[in-house]
């Protein structure tokens, strides 16, 4: 054999061998396959606690892309405006997707916020302390040419385990990739139109907390973890 060939044959062994292992760990069962389907405008209720859907409410919650992207990108998308006794009102967003692999991520409301428009001026991370548990969460301050302050808070699933993205979340794809399953995730998001972000954040977890209990248990942990 010449010895120009060589290298050439084992280059061509060596891209053969990684495109057999990639085909091998490459996830292939969806794990909403194996679940109850999941039916996010039934399973959030329009009223709980000392909270109510406002069915007037149009607008006011900041979404990322265009609808027709949207929908590409999620399964089901909840939109809701919720007030309580008190006329507080809360906005509720929920983007769930099947398929949580690479290229249909979930995405972050520090990444959609300004490319509405909006200057996030504080992101920092925190624990959500509710009666069945504690859920690890992202607040935001932002604002609109500082006349639409809007305090969020914000978690991710993947599967049934509450993260706050990033490499928490890229670590918990790959566990269920390595196990061949492609699993399923979503963002659920709150906010509120306050200056007083301590004010709004103690309300969404007031929110959250009243939420989160009256959502059925077997639901429950694919949308908060718990």
């Amino acid at each position: 054999m010449k010895k120009p060939l060589i290298p050439a044959l084992v280059a061509a062994a060596l891209m053969a061998s990684a495109a057999a292992v990639a085909t091998v760990m490459t996830p292939t069962q969806r794990i909403v396959d194996k679940l109850p389907k999941l039916d996010l405008e039934a399973s959030i209720p329009k009223q709980f606690g000392d909270w109510t859907l406002d069915t007037r409410a149009t607008g006011g919650v900041v979404n990322p892309q265009q609808s027709e992207l949207l929908n590409k990108l999620y399964s089901q998308i909840v939109t809701r405006t919720y007030y309580n006794s008190k006329g507080y009102r809360i906005m509720l967003s929920i983007a769930y997707g099947e398929d949580q692999r690479d290229g249909n991520q979930l995405h972050y409301p520090e990444v959609c916020y300004p490319a509405q428009g909006f200057q996030v001026t504080s992101n920092r991370k925190g624990v959500l302390d509710t009666p069945l548990g504690q859920i690890p969460v992202k607040r935001l301050e932002s604002n609109l040419s500082q006349n639409r302050f809007e305090p969020i808070t914000y978690w991710t699933t993947v599967g049934s385990e509450a993260l706050t993205g990033g490499a928490a979340k890229k670590i918990a794809e790959m566990r269920y990739g390595l196990k061949g399953e492609v699993p399923d995730g979503l963002l659920f998001r709150v906010s509120s139109i306050d200056r007083d972000s301590e004010t709004a954040f103690a309300l969404q977890t007031e929110f959250v907390n009243a939420l989160v209990t009256h959502i059925a248990p077997d639901i429950r942990p694919r949308v908060a973890g718990l």
